[in-house]
């Protein structure tokens, strides 16, 4: 039986060309963001509703959820401000007018699963690969949106882990 040091971390096999970004985070996970919880909003939810929401928690993202509470999509907030003080939303729009959707899962566009012990290494190659600067943590059977990971909360855990 081999004697494992306590103060060492095993590290699993690396890919070729992944020792940066493991090195990079050291074996922390999306959980280890402490992510605020999500606030999610129903389809048929009004603008104002969304706006409010927004302010009050500072979020630049909204997931958007159909009837069975699954996530359809995203309201991108700076947008959506834009388009209000253009006068082209009103505040009793369904957020279903405006919302971003998600592509069905399909060859071209995968769905990817980012849970809370998803790999920040895995998180930031998933932000690099699908050209987004945000992903919806859920639960393993995307039941539940858990939180938004950003590139700007990996960029803040870096500098905070020194």
């Amino acid at each position: 039986m081999a004697l494992i040091d306590k103060e060492t971390t095993p590290t699993a096999s690396i890919k070729p060309g992944t020792a940066d970004l493991a090195a990079k985070y050291r074996g922390a996970c999306v959980e280890d963001l402490q992510l605020p919880p999500a606030f999610c909003l129903p389809h048929d939810a009004p603008i104002s509703l969304a706006l409010e929401a927004a302010y009050e928690r500072e979020f630049d993202q909204l997931p958007i959820l159909n009837d069975r509470r699954k996530p359809i999509g995203y309201l991108y907030v700076p947008t959506l401000k834009k388009k209000f003080e253009a006068g082209s939303v009103q505040e009793s729009d369904p957020v279903s007018k405006h919302i971003t959707h998600f592509p069905m899962s399909s060859r071209s566009h995968p769905y990817t699963v980012i849970n809370p012990l998803t790999p920040l290494e895995d998180l930031e190659r998933f932000f690099v690969s699908a050209g987004v600067d945000f992903a919806l943590v859920t639960d393993n059977e995307r039941k539940w949106v858990l939180g938004v990971a950003t590139k700007d909360d990996l960029e803040t855990f870096v500098k905070r882990r020194g």
